[in-house]
């Protein structure tokens, strides 16, 4: 089967189930649609780098099919990783390598690896030429991986806590070249990351794991527009209906719950202020629910 770069999805990933020692994922199900960036959100141990290691077929999964541009993931296995890039939190190459000796390796590897375009990310993002990896920073050494996940004309970049240790500077050049490889529609972004605020500037979708289960998956704009903070007393939340409730906390001041219809929610409650929230907000709810 011929790989369909124009499907509707990237990556399509039905009740997918891998089960360890004190942890499975459980029927996990979601889309990543083509032509934009999808955050992956969750915390460690979440289940987000055993859903990644079972797209790229590195793990035997128990059941579930994952398909990537419409094809099966494992029937067509090679034909899938010559046209996407995989960036993973831990640098993939030898100490004592240098660029001119990975540019020699992968120029082996991939059939559309670009020379031209490698050393051209090595400039843009000022990395040293004759230093070996082993002496590269820790942002110097995402910014290597990065720099080869891109120049083999790759139609879908997977990323597994790609900015998680870096600092804010480097962070925002890093999300820059993400957000100028999506420009013309035809490349694919899904960017696994803890750091919340790296996904509310660029991603256009987010997917939510908690506990080896997906808890939303929606354009990251209709989450924070359906999600509310509903600020009330304590008296008055004795009145609320739990099932609008996802979470809530108290404080000295009250209460503060998560609803999960904002606008709903204003009309039923009127005496109390149900106000916009951030996707961070909605994932702190979500994990720290207090009703369990």
């Amino acid at each position: 089967m011929s790989l369909d770069y124009s499907a509707e999805n990237a990556i399509e990933i039905k009740e997918l189930n891998k089960s360890y020692k004190g942890f499975s994922l459980k029927d996990v199900s979601f889309n990543v649609p083509s032509g934009c960036v999808t955050g992956f959100i969750g915390q460690n141990g979440a289940g987000k780098s055993t859903t990644i290691k079972a797209i790229l077929n590195m793990l035997k999964r128990d059941s579930g099919d994952i398909k990537v541009f419409g094809a099966d993931n494992i029937e067509n296995e090679f034909d899938i990783k010559e046209n996407i890039g995989v960036v993973f939190d831990d640098i993939g190459f030898h100490p004592n390598l240098k660029p001119k000796h990975i540019d020699k390796i992968l120029k082996g590897m991939y059939k559309n690896w670009d020379s031209k375009v490698f050393f051209e990310y090595l400039e843009k993002l000022d990395l040293p030429l004759k230093k070996k990896v082993g002496q590269y920073s820790r942002g110097m050494q995402m910014k290597l991986q990065i720099a080869t996940a891109l120049s083999h004309h790759a139609k879908l970049l997977i990323m597994d806590e790609p900015t998680g240790g870096l600092d804010p500077i480097v962070r925002n050049e890093i999300l820059d070249i993400f957000m100028e490889f999506i420009q013309d529609s035809e490349h694919t972004v899904f960017l696994s990351s803890h750091i919340i605020t790296d996904l509310e500037r660029i991603a256009d979708h987010i997917v939510f794991i908690h506990k080896g289960k997906v808890l939303l998956s929606e354009e990251k704009d209709i989450i924070a527009e359906r999600h509310g903070i509903l600020k009330c007393s304590k008296e008055q939340f004795d009145s609320v209906d739990m099932t609008d409730v996802i979470g809530y906390r108290k404080s000295s001041f009250g209460i503060e719950a998560l609803v999960g219809d904002r606008e709903k929610c204003a009309i039923k409650y009127k005496g109390m202020l149900c106000e916009k929230t951030t996707l961070e907000e909605i994932m702190l709810f979500y994990v720290n629910n207090s009703k369990e």
